[in-house]
Order: C-alpha cells, then structure tokens, then sequence
C-alpha cells in the first residue's frame, strides 16, 4: 500500500511514517521543515522503500496544488498536520486545522483516494466539569478555545467528504519519544515554580503512549468500515497527583507541587490570557483550558475502539513512562556531546 502521511515531520506523523516504513509501505509524507524531515527519513527501518518528504505550508496558494500532486498515486491518507497548542493565533489554527483538511479533503475526492483517516482530538468533549466514560456519540459542548473550534470544523469537512472509508480518530493526551508538547510543558513550568494542584489532584486523566496511538491509526487503515468516530487511550485513567509522582520519578526530577484552589488558578489563567492578547507573539504560562485539564476529569469510552477497531493499548502506562524517560535522557546526553 502506498500512504500519504500529512503533517509527518510532527510527533504522531513521524512515528506513523517508521511504522507504515517498517511494515512494508511506501510513504509520501508532508511537512513544513526539511530538517525534521531527513530526521524522519534517517529513522526510517527499510531504507530500499520508497519514502518520499513534500514540504508545504497549508493554506499558501501553492499547497492544495501540492498536496493534490502528492496524493497522485496512493490508496490512502493519514491526515495528522494539525495545530496542536492551547493557545495561539486565530488565523493559525485556522489555516493548520481548517484549510489543511479542506485540502486533504480536495486531493482525496480529485485523486478518487477511497480511504481517509483524520486524527482529530478529545478536547471536543471538554466543557470545565467532571466527565468519565465519554462516548463518542455524546452531544458536544461549545468549543473552549480555538483549538477545539477548528478541530470540530475539520471533522465537519470529513463527515462530508465524498470518500468510501473515513475513520476519524480522537486520541487522548498522547506522550512518548519527540513529544514537544505534553510533557516538556509540564516540565517547563516546573523549572520555575510549584506545579499547580487543584482540588486535591484527584482529577483523573487519560494518558495514550505513541505506539498505542499507532496502533490504532494502523487498525483504522485497514478497517472495514464506512463512517466512525472513535475514541484513543490508554484506557488506564490515573489521577493528576500519581501523574506527576510517576513523571517525577521516571525522569529523576523532583516535581514540587502546591495545593490551590481552582477558582484562583483559573483567574490567574484569565489575567495572563487577557495580557497575551495584547502581545500575540507571547504565549501565557497556563491557560484556563490547560488548568482545567488539571482540575477536571476526562475519561473516555473505548467501546467502539474495541469492538470496531479490535484496538487494546499493548504498552501499559508504566512502560511507556519509562521509555520515554530513557528517550529524553539520551537525547539530552546526545544534546551535550554536540
């Protein structure tokens, strides 16, 4: 099979190029730095297949062009390119999550592609309270923030889509090797100051390793299916205190933590989100999306990942923290040896 990856040079689309590469398929992925890309290509276990990189920015005038070129001759794309970020401008977000599945969309209907899957998000599901068990056909609440607002338009576009097979997926906090995101966030603010722990850190979150994710976007491949939404994680929910217990132990760190009352974090989170409107190129510590994160639970219904993918998480929890851990500390000492 012959797959076209968007957004490959990024944490989920590399790790989906290695194992499409390792199983055998011809990969064009698509990415906006070449220098991440011949990282990709290095990492690549089957170097005799054909991997191919297309650099383009969605949403310029040449990208759907591009992207329509590279979908020329491939049976089926993984749409992973996405603006992944807590905060941001609106116009970015609209063009990374927007205007790029509209393109994915374009290239798939022209180039007659019958198989689409679209990595969306669980941040759709998200509305400051406490919810456990989230299916994937529960009424959605109004977007917190920009992110989730163009993630909901972009699977609007692929429910659309005159496309045989679309499989949408909607992974949960996913962590693991090149992750620039989740926890360099987490470490971040605890270089500088205590870790926020609100409402006793009793609220539960639900971790999703990389192979895991993996995993799922391969079933999702080859699935027999027309339509689904379906839920990803790690289906281990822990709370955010263990969470950061584990993490600090992993990775030999000591994560100091100070018990606060949300309502106070959330107006902090407020304040800082007003003062960066006024400075767009500045990007507030925490988020009142990001405190919420850490003071509400979020678990999810894998029902349908089971029964309809065949999908059960093969790294626990534990293992993929320490993989990751192991990651971190040999990129670092590959950091220092330069």
């Amino acid at each position: 099979m012959r797959v076209l990856v968007t957004g490959g040079t990024g944490f989920l689309g590399r790790h989906i190029v290695w194992r499409l590469n390792a199983s055998g398929h011809r990969v064009v992925f698509t990415g906006r730095d070449s220098k991440h890309a011949a990282d990709v290509l290095a990492g690549t276990a089957q170097r005799d297949l054909d991997t191919r990189f297309i650099m383009l920015e969605h949403g310029d005038p040449k990208s759907a062009t591009l992207l329509a070129e590279a979908a020329g001759d491939v049976d089926a794309v993984i749409h992973c390119a996405a603006l992944s970020s807590p905060w941001g401008r609106r116009e970015a977000f609209e063009r990374a999550n927007v205007a790029s599945t509209s393109e994915v969309v374009g290239a798939c209907e022209a180039r007659r592609i019958s198989r689409l899957v679209h990595i969306s998000t669980p941040s759709l599901y998200f509305d400051f309270r406490d919810r456990l068990g989230i299916r994937e056909d529960e009424p959605l609440p109004p977007p917190v923030n920009e992110y989730a607002r163009t993630k909901g338009i972009a699977e609007h576009l692929v429910a659309r889509a005159q496309i045989d097979s679309v499989i949408v997926l909607r992974p949960r906090a996913i962590f693991g090797p090149w992750d620039a995101t989740l926890l360099p966030r987490i470490f971040r603010v605890a270089k500088v100051s205590r870790l926020p722990l609100m409402r006793g850190g009793n609220a539960l979150i639900d971790l999703t390793y990389i192979d895991n994710v993996v995993d799922a976007v391969m079933l999702a491949l080859g699935a027999d299916i027309e339509r689904a939404v379906v839920n990803i994680s790690n289906g281990d929910p822990m709370t955010v205190r263990d969470m950061f217990a584990k993490l600090g132990q992993a990775f030999g760190l000591e994560l100091r933590v100070r018990r606060v009352p949300y309502p106070l974090v959330d107006a902090i989170a407020a304040l800082l989100e007003r003062a960066a409107r006024l400075r767009p190129d500045w990007e507030p510590p925490i988020t009142r999306y990001s405190a919420g994160l850490l003071a509400f639970s979020q678990t999810l219904d894998l029902t349908r990942a089971h029964t309809l993918l065949g999908y059960v998480p093969r790294v626990p929890l534990d293992v993929g923290i320490a993989r990751t851990a192991a990651w971190f500390a040999a990129a670092a000492r590959h950091k220092d040896d330069r």
